[in-house]
């Protein structure tokens, strides 16, 4: 099968599917992508675009419109050269939330065009208003509303789609659901296997780790407050009085990659430094950054709880990765992360709102973890069971593929 995969940040939700379809041997891999510098490839091609130029100005609303426009205008450019050399794919995979899938149709009308949609953006019951000591913009509905024309335009253009999770789904209309199917991509349960024995140390920054630590980890690609880093923070008094030898690893950038960015050269990780003050020990708080991934699922082998925290917004994989890894979880209680964790059977879930609650859960999981052993089992049994890579994700998508193959 001739397969064009599109994602602006090579290789995006791709990472494990495009090594596996190179595997198979049999299909021709074609992937068109901003990215500027990746890894060489194997066993696949891939092809850079450039979004068109911007206009100068443009009205606050109109701005994520524009970018989506260009992108999508750089990857149907790109598209009709590959056409040019005589490239025709029979099936086109793409996320769609940048606009890159707008105009593809435009180049090969005839070839099936399948989207990945990840969010529509709601002013309720999801990210967006969610907490309310970050107040939205009075005019926030009108601007999400705009915010979704690319969305809307995506979802015309594509003759099929899919989303991570049902929750996901019901974020876009109802007039669309009969357009996306849902299904996870998976996260590899056969490489994240559960290692509670082996003599493993982790070296960051100068910090070790090892299994003599009572750890506790937290992870998000920036920390912020859609992914509760501001209640993570203020939950460290209590947990340090509870447990006063725990070290809690936080991983993560300083950028912002939700909501409203803060004043030059300020950070959330520096303003809740600032609110705390002296209320932490922070020499058993340690502040790591981004991480090759290698090291972090090491740290998160040798953790002995996880806590991940969210909005109501798109689960991470690290979340699933710690399941996969029998690790206990304390998560926030909303709508996204109950799909995947049932409290008490396959981790426990708290309210976002009470850093002392979340705090208390922490200290319970490192006061007994031999009573959390069920509960990490179940996790794992879970992830197995219905979101493995290898035998639920990847079957998915290739069914997805050969039967859009068959229109």
């Amino acid at each position: 099968m001739r397969i064009l995969l599109i994602h602006q940040n090579y290789p995006g939700q791709y990472r494990e599917i495009v090594p596996r379809l190179a595997a198979d041997g049999s299909h021709d891999i074609h992937f068109l992508t901003q990215r500027k510098t990746f890894p060489d490839p194997h066993g696949h091609s891939v092809h850079r675009y450039e979004p068109t130029e911007l206009p100068a100005d443009s009205h606050p609303f109109t701005a994520w419109y524009q970018r989506c426009i260009a992108n999508g205008l750089g990857a149907a450019k790109a598209a009709a050269n590959l056409k040019k050399k005589g490239f025709k794919p029979d099936v086109i995979v793409g996320h769609a939330g940048w606009g890159e899938l707008i105009f593809i149709k435009e180049v090969w009308p005839d070839t099936p065009l399948i989207g990945y949609f990840e969010y529509f953006f709601i002013p309720k019951c999801g990210m967006i208003g969610f907490d309310p000591e970050f107040r939205e913009a009075p005019d926030i509905s009108a601007r999400l509303r705009a915010r979704n024309a690319p969305n809307y335009l995506s979802l015309e253009a594509v003759d099929t789609g899919y989303t991570a999770t049902e929750w996901q789904k019901q974020t876009y209309p109802a007039l669309f659901h009969h357009k996306i199917d849902v299904f996870h991509e998976g996260v590899r349960t056969d490489l994240l296997k559960p290692d509670h024995t082996s003599p493993i140390t982790v070296t960051l920054d100068n910090i070790t780790f090892s299994r003599d630590d009572e750890l506790v980890t937290y992870i998000a690609r920036n920390l912020e407050p859609p992914r509760g880093f501001h209640v993570m923070m203020r939950a460290l008094p209590e947990l340090q009085k509870q447990r006063p030898n725990a070290r809690v690893a936080i991983i993560g950038g300083d950028d912002v990659s939700y909501g409203a960015r803060l004043d030059k050269g300020d950070t959330f990780r520096a303003r809740l430094t600032r609110e705390l003050g002296d209320q932490v020990d922070w020499s058993r708080v340690h502040f790591l950054g981004q991480i090759p991934y290698t090291k972090l699922i090491d740290l998160l082998k040798l953790s002995r709880c996880h806590v991940y925290l969210t909005a109501p917004f798109v689960v991470s994989w690290s979340m699933l990765e710690a399941m996969a890894l029998e690790k206990v979880i304390v998560a926030s209680d909303v709508a996204p992360v109950r799909q995947f964790i049932e409290d008490g059977k396959t981790g426990h879930l708290v309210d976002f709102f009470a850093p002392d609650a979340l705090a208390a859960k922490i200290a319970d999981v490192l006061t007994d973890p031999a009573a959390h052993h069920p509960i990490t089992k179940a996790a794992r049994q879970t992830i197995v069971k219905h979101h493995d890579f290898q035998t639920v994700g990847y079957p998915n998508f290739m069914r997805m593929l050969e039967t859009a193959h068959t229109w």
